[in-house]
């Protein structure tokens, strides 16, 4: 299950994992969003243990959301040694998301 993060531990929970990081922002009142829910569920549990997925809302994390420049969503930035390595804007079907994924891997 992907893991709700917030400005205060942003840092230590994706700049500084030792796994690559998906991170996915979003809000409670955006559709697209919602239509990721499952996809994004479905793929932390797939890899679990060789990737960290997490959630931000950026309603209750501004902070987090101005430094990464986060203007629409879903926004996913995916992090690679604390660095952000590919990043997309708007929803994907699964399978475009996992040939991300695999590629971070």
């Amino acid at each position: 299950m992907a893991i709700s993060i917030n400005d205060s531990n942003f840092e230590e929970v994706v700049i500084k994992s030792s796994t690559p990081v998906l991170v996915d922002f979003w809000a409670e009142w955006c559709g697209p969003c919602k239509m990721m829910l499952p996809i994004v569920e479905e793929l932390s549990a797939a890899y679990e243990g060789k990737m960290k997925i997490v959630k931000v809302d950026v309603d209750s994390n501004p902070g987090t959301a101005a430094k990464y420049g986060i203007r629409n969503i879903p926004t996913l930035l995916f992090f690679k040694n604390g660095e952000i390595v590919d990043k997309q804007v708007g929803a994907l079907p699964k399978s475009q998301l996992e040939d991300k994924i695999k590629r971070l891997l």
